[in-house]
């Protein structure tokens, strides 16, 4: 469901945007820039904590790519105050520096939190749902 004022909702899709835009232009500035200084992401299993740690280790995991194609959509987004929860699908299209490619459909599930004015994810968890040619 969608609840909370949507002047929050909008500002949070876009921020699942600017996300998607670091992803798609390899830009770590641009990456970062979306997380809390003490985030946690959850990648398929892999725990990382703090936003240097967590864009050190997007940095390498991206290493080994030569294109991404990442497409997000948020499903579901409900704010209360200064915090939130959502989830979003993901469709990403990887281009492996040796040639393979990879189709992947995943969910995000995310808690976030308005820190000085600005929506900053403060938890992400990522899972794969579906995926073609690993």
């Amino acid at each position: 469901m969608f609840r909370g004022p949507m002047e929050d909702r909008l500002a949070i899709h876009e921020l699942n945007g600017t996300y998607a835009d670091g992803v798609v232009r390899f830009d770590a500035g641009t990456w970062g820039s979306v997380w809390a200084k003490d985030a946690h992401w959850n990648l398929m299993g892999h725990e990382v904590d703090g936003q240097e740690a967590i864009v050190a280790f997007w940095q390498q995991a991206m290493g080994g790519l030569d294109a991404v194609s990442f497409i997000n959509v948020p499903c579901m987004i409900e704010v209360t105050g200064e915090t939130a929860v959502a989830r979003v699908q993901t469709q990403e299209i990887l281009k492996a520096k040796d040639g393979s490619t990879r189709h992947v459909g995943g969910l995000y599930e995310d808690e976030l939190a308005k820190i000085d004015g600005q929506w900053r994810f403060t938890k992400r968890i990522f899972k794969i749902v579906a995926e073609y040619g690993a």
